[in-house]
């Protein structure tokens, strides 16, 4: 399955950014309401300049308190990013997820524009699904239909 066959499947609602000078405390808060456990960071909400995770933030906290919620987001979020394009297989998108150690992965197209945003979750889901779909054939083919 593509990465773009994900986000269709996923019905994806666009990808939640903040602007880098945005609080710690301003992404934890949308990160809450939005029930989301990552946000890219964008200044014009199509270029991803870094991401930050729930888990980000948590460390952050446990090295120097509370005292960092008023910090902006640029002090803390990840700018190296790994990405990738919606022509790209889920099994090479997990790949990537698991060598990298995270689970939310920007989609960018031949532009550089963001055009999702795919979680270890989606992948997990679009691949099973793939696996289910080929077991279907495979019995079919056994059983003769």
């Amino acid at each position: 399955m593509l990465v773009q066959q994900i986000l269709t499947l996923k019905g994806d609602d666009g990808v939640v950014t903040v602007a880098p000078s945005s609080s710690l405390s301003e992404a934890a808060a949308l990160l809450s309401s939005r029930r989301i456990g990552t946000v890219v960071i964008s200044t014009d909400g199509h270029q991803a300049e870094g991401i930050l995770s729930e888990r980000d933030i948590v460390r952050e906290l446990g090295k120097r308190g509370v005292a960092c919620m008023t910090d902006s987001v640029e002090a803390v979020m990840t700018r190296k990013l790994t990405t990738c394009e919606p022509g790209e297989t889920a099994e090479s998108v997990m790949e990537k997820m698991t060598d990298g150690r995270f689970r939310h992965m920007p989609v960018v197209d031949e532009a550089g524009q963001m055009v999702g945003l795919i979680s270890l979750g989606d992948v997990v889901k679009a691949r099973l699904s793939e696996l289910a779909m080929e077991k279907e054939a495979l019995q079919g083919m056994i059983m003769g239909h």
